[in-house]
C-alpha cells in the first residue's frame, strides 16, 4: 500500500491518502513514528495497528469526552465523529462502545426532550426537532408512550395562551401586521393553522370558544 498524499489538516494533524483514497488522520508525531511519507509504502503491520488499535481507541475517547458535556443522539454523535474525519467503520465501533454502556440512548434522549419542551412547543414541533436529530419514528412513538404513561399531557390551547401572554398580545387591539407576525411565531412553534386562527380571534382569546 502506497501513501499517495499527505494533506495538512491542522498544525498537528494530517490526512493520509493511500492509493489515492482518504484513509485516516494522524498526528504529526505518529507520521514520524510509522515512517509515513508521500510516495512511500506503509507496512501492513503498521496499517493494521493504526486502524485496529490507534483509531478505534481515539474515536471511543472522543465520543466519551463529547458525552461528558451533554447528551447526544446516535446520529449527532456520528456526525461529530465524522467531522473529526474518522472512517465509518471506526465511527461504528465507537458508537457501539458507548451504546453498550448506555452512554447513548435515543429513547431516553427523546423522552427527556419531550419532557423538557412539553409546555412550550407543540407535539408537531417536538417531533420535527427529534426527527432532525436522528430519532427514528418508532423510537419517537415509544418515547411519547412512555411520557404519557408517566402522566404527560399537552394542552395546546393553554400553551398558545401562555405564549401570547408573554408577547403581550391583545387580539382586540392587534393590527394586521402584529397578527401576521404572531401567526408566524406560532407556526414556527408547530401549532396547527386552525388552532392559531382560533387563538388569534378576540372571542377565542378571552373565552376559548371553538
Amino acid at each position: 500500500m502506497r501513501v499517495t498524499k499527505l494533506e495538512e489538516l491542522s498544525k498537528s494533524r494530517s490526512k493520509v491518502f493511500i492509493e489515492q483514497e482518504f484513509a485516516f488522520v494522524l498526528y504529526k508525531g505518529e507520521l514520524r513514528s510509522y515512517h509515513i511519507c508521500e510516495g512511500q509504502e506503509i507496512a501492513q503491520e503498521d496499517y493494521d495497528e493504526i486502524v485496529g488499535k490507534i483509531l478505534p481507541k481515539r474515536a471511543k475517547l472522543r465520543a466519551m469526552n463529547l458525552l461528558k458535556s451533554r447528551e447526544y443522539t446516535t446520529k449527532q454523535l456520528h456526525d461529530k465523529l465524522k467531522e473529526g474525519c474518522y472512517p465509518e467503520d471506526i465511527i461504528a465501533q465507537a458508537l457501539d462502545y458507548v451504546a453498550g454502556y448506555h452512554y447513548t440512548d435515543d429513547l431516553r434522549y427523546a423522552e427527556t426532550y419531550i419532557s423538557d419542551h412539553e409546555e412550550a412547543r407543540s407535539r408537531r414541533r417536538i417531533e420535527h426537532d427529534l426527527l432532525d436529530r436522528g430519532i427514528d419514528k418508532v423510537t419517537l412513538e415509544k418515547a411519547w408512550q412512555l411520557w404519557e404513561q408517566k402522566g404527560g399531557v399537552q394542552d395546546e390551547k393553554a400553551m398558545i395562551r401562555r405564549l401570547l401572554d408573554k408577547r403581550h398580545y391583545d387580539p382586540g387591539t392587534a393590527d394586521r401586521k402584529e397578527q401576521q407576525k404572531t401567526y408566524g411565531f406560532l407556526m414556527r412553534k408547530g401549532f396547527s393553522q386552525d388552532a392559531i386562527r382560533r387563538a388569534l380571534r378576540a372571542d377565542s382569546f378571552y373565552g376559548w370558544a371553538d
